[in-house]
């Protein structure tokens, strides 16, 4: 049974309806009346449903697919601008009583280095993330009840957020831990986090538990549902995710596209973030023994489809990355990156030596934050540090309101200059600030609103002149 308003793992990614999806879609791959009539309807801005967006990634005729791909930017450009939003990930621990097999924080892997942050190293660490620039983390940790229980995440939130130096702060946390219950979730919001942040690896329930084989982490439903949890918790933000090259890619696009679906039609909004990682090499583990791997033609055609599904929902990609992939899906659909970033503990103050690693994955992608700032200028982008719609509470429903109705470019587009002009002065290399401002220059024209661009004008003369923390 398919359900897409019920609470049961099994009935919201009902199998069977994503076997016959895959079915539809192999069928209708072709079928270039039907991709016309579902390219015409994708240019409406509203999204698509799951089989529908699975039969355009499917699709093999080269003409509607450039036509696909134009779709992708145009809705790109008409929700989200130029602007890319920067992040970065903090790991506290990498101590797991999981058995995952794609991940070298498992339980039986005896020669990682384990390391937990006491509150001071973490203190380290955020100011070393502050001195490059960084405004918004996403903290990760493995699972672990006696070394990473709540009380330890929560307070290393609290150290984050107090932590005030030379111009630097953290405005936004967003969470990236283990399935929990409705009470820690609720304490993840008291908390002031941002986004929830929970990857499903994959929607197939038999692969699922052939690649969790021990821990907690191996209960398929209660991992499913955790999105449900934190959303009746309160939290109104939530990303979801899935590991790329774990089982059949076209299951698994099916799969948090139903996601998606669910949490739209059981509790009112959608996820806020959808992130596309692929499998990487890492301590222990071998990408090339995962059979289900993607080209890297399949992975900017995910996210192009993704694009045009999930129009309202912020796409991420991270450093797992090269420079050459993350460019191809800037242009077709990707909101957010990483940048400078750091997987193993402790990294950002202290990079480890080769010999010995905690890292979950090696980062491919390995230039400063400055160098992945200045690209992205080069690229007609702007990098953007913004957290204003977390902080003035433009959360959950509130912000996909305004991304529906047009109207969060009036807050986007002058949020992203001012705090990029923050950037710019307080961490930019020369060639990059310079390279900066005539972008901030051509982009102040794009705000839709002339006297919000008339302010943003001022505030930017007055970010210049040593004010800080300005947003709409």
């Amino acid at each position: 049974m398919y359900d897409p308003k019920s609470s049961k793992a099994e009935e919201f990614i009902s199998h069977d309806e994503i076997l016959a999806s895959i079915e539809f879609a192999e069928q209708n791959k072709k079928n270039s009346n039907l991709i016309e009539q579902i390219l015409e309807k994708a240019k409406m801005y509203k999204g698509l449903p799951h089989r529908e967006a699975l039969t355009l990634l499917l699709c093999e005729d080269n003409d509607l697919n450039k036509r696909l791909y134009s779709i992708a930017r145009d809705i790109k450009d008409r929700f989200y601008g130029h602007r890319i939003v920067m992040f970065a990930p903090l790991y506290l621990s990498n101590y797991c009583i999981n058995g995952c097999v794609y991940c070298p924080y498992h339980l039986k892997n005896k020669h990682i280095s384990r390391r937990k942050l006491t509150q001071d190293e973490i203190r380290a660490e955020v100011i070393a993330l502050q001195d490059m620039g960084h405004k918004r983390l996403a903290l990760e940790t493995g699972e672990h009840p006696l070394m990473n229980p709540i009380e330890y995440v929560l307070e290393s939130i609290k150290t984050i957020y107090s932590i005030k130096h030379k111009n630097g702060a953290i405005r936004r946390v967003n969470v990236n831990i283990a399935a929990t219950t409705v009470e820690n979730y609720r304490k993840l919001k008291d908390a002031g986090i941002g986004t929830y942040i929970l990857f499903q690896e994959t929607y197939h329930k038999e692969r699922y538990e052939q690649l969790h084989p021990t821990g907690p982490k191996s209960d398929y439903a209660y991992h499913t549902e955790a999105m449900d949890r934190a959303m009746d918790a309160g939290i109104d933000d939530v990303g979801c995710g899935v590991l790329f090259g774990l089982t059949d890619y076209r299951y698994d696009f099916t799969g948090i596209l139903m996601h998606a679906e669910h949490l739209e039609a059981a509790k009112g909004v959608g996820p806020h973030t959808i992130s596309v990682p692929r499998i990487r090499n890492a301590d222990d583990i071998e990408a090339s023994a995962f059979e289900n791997g993607i080209t890297d033609d399949q992975f900017e055609k995910i996210v192009a489809v993704l694009r045009i599904a999930v129009p309202y929902t912020g796409l991420i990609i991270s450093t797992r990355e090269s420079k050459a992939a993350r460019e191809r899906v800037l242009k077709v659909g990707v909101t957010q990156i990483s940048g400078g970033s750091r997987t193993s503990v402790g990294g950002y103050v202290e990079p480890e030596p080769e010999d010995e690693t905690s890292a979950q994955f090696d980062v491919v992608d390995t230039r400063t934050l400055d160098q992945v700032i200045h690209w992205l200028l080069d690229l007609g982008y702007i990098p953007s540090f913004c957290t204003a719609c977390y902080r003035e509470g433009r959360t959950g429903d509130r912000f996909m309101s305004l991304v529906k109705s047009g109207q969060i470019a009036n807050c986007c587009q002058p949020n992203a200059l001012m705090t990029l002009q923050e950037y710019l002065e307080d961490y930019a290399s020369p060639e990059t600030k310079e390279a900066g401002i005539r972008r901030i220059s051509e982009e102040l024209t794009r705000v839709p609103n002339e006297k919000i661009q008339k302010l943003a004008s001022e505030r930017l003369v007055s970010i210049a002149n040593g004010e800080r923390d300005f947003r709409f």
